[in-house]
């Protein structure tokens, strides 16, 4: 942890979140950024995402994108993301696909012979480190890797599947269920993965959040020091920061509602709150603990008969953080629908 840990006031006892008296952009030297639902949702960016981007690297933290995402290429997702006027190069954007491929050599060694099925971005990350890739399973491959694309049909799967059967080993970039498109929730990796396992009987390694190579790869590809996560997912962003033992930030631009972070178990809770990246330029202050109440700022928060109680005004954000702070101490389910209510 790179900020101190916080004790209550009153009775004294531990209480969640951290606190930081510099902006997050000087106390931490690199942003591990997630994208959809952090830098962009589907073809726009994030409101305030690129003008915070900017000022946070006024502030001397330097920027990584990290993606589940094997698709696309670091070059395309640059492409994309200069294009919504967010400044990346291709070096800055880190893809499970990496992690996956760097996975692969471990296990088979330079050179080796690379079953790829998934997209552009596979396939590219296969040839940097010196894998070679071949189309089907009769191409005696020495390694399995899938990833995510939209073009892959029946006859890839199978093509996995008959190698995965063999005996083959079997590496998934990432086991997301869903990906966003630009008309909903489609399925993600994870289905497609979830059918090689039920027809070959076996189980992938996994590269991708919330699992830790592409957190390793991302802090050796960025020469991190000081990380902070910055995710909108608390089962992979923020879980894969717990497991790293990496201090995360929670935004709002995403999938998570205030109601998953207070029903977070704690395996799955961040360091910090922020409605954006806005975030990433302000101080952030833990709530502390006076009796049975939490207090952040101008809001205190306590359980009371098995139901929050809320009180105060100012920042949601500390309204929540107060929450949070008597619903995980509670440790119970709660009612936390008034002050959710309060809140809107």
């Amino acid at each position: 942890m790179t900020a101190e840990t916080n004790e209550g006031a009153g009775n004294g006892g531990p209480v969640p979140f951290l606190t930081s008296q510099k902006p997050l952009a000087e106390a931490y030297d690199t942003a591990l950024l997630d994208l959809d639902g952090v830098v962009y949702r589907g073809a726009d960016a994030v409101p305030h995402a690129a003008e915070a981007l900017r000022a946070a690297q006024e502030h001397g933290m330097r920027r990584t994108y990290v993606t589940n995402n094997a698709s696309r290429t670091p070059e395309a997702v640059a492409e994309h993301l200069n294009e919504l006027g967010v400044a990346a190069a291709a070096h800055e954007v880190v893809t499970s696909a990496q992690a996956a491929a760097r996975m692969a050599v471990a296990c088979v060694g330079e050179g080796g012979r690379v079953l790829v099925i998934g997209g552009d971005g596979l396939r590219a990350a296969v040839r940097e480190l010196g894998l070679k890739a071949v189309a089907g399973a009769d191409d005696m491959p020495d390694i399995v890797v899938q990833g995510y694309s939209p073009d892959l049909g029946w006859k890839d799967l199978a093509e996995a599947t008959y190698a995965v059967r063999r005996g083959v080993p079997w590496i998934a970039t990432n086991t997301d269920t869903t990906v966003p498109t630009a008309r909903g929730i489609a399925p993600g990796n994870g289905t497609l993965v979830a059918a090689v396992g039920a027809a070959s009987g076996k189980t992938p390694q996994v590269a991708g959040k919330p699992e830790l190579p592409l957190h390793r790869e991302s802090i050796l590809r960025s020469g991190a020091t000081r990380p902070l996560i910055v995710g909108d997912r608390l089962d992979t962003d923020i879980e894969g920061a717990v497991r790293g033992n990496t201090d995360s930030l929670l935004v709002f631009t995403g999938v998570t509602t205030a109601r998953d972070l207070l029903a977070a178990p704690p395996d799955r809770r961040p360091s910090y709150l922020a409605e954006d990246l806005r975030g990433l330029l302000t101080a952030h202050v833990a709530p502390t603990r006076d009796g049975v109440n939490f207090v952040s700022a101008r809001w205190t928060a306590a359980v009371v008969s098995e139901q929050v109680v809320l009180h105060g005004h100012g920042d949601k954000m500390d309204a929540l953080r107060a929450m949070c702070a008597a619903v995980w101490e509670y440790g119970r389910e709660v009612d936390v629908e008034d002050a959710l209510a309060s809140l809107a």
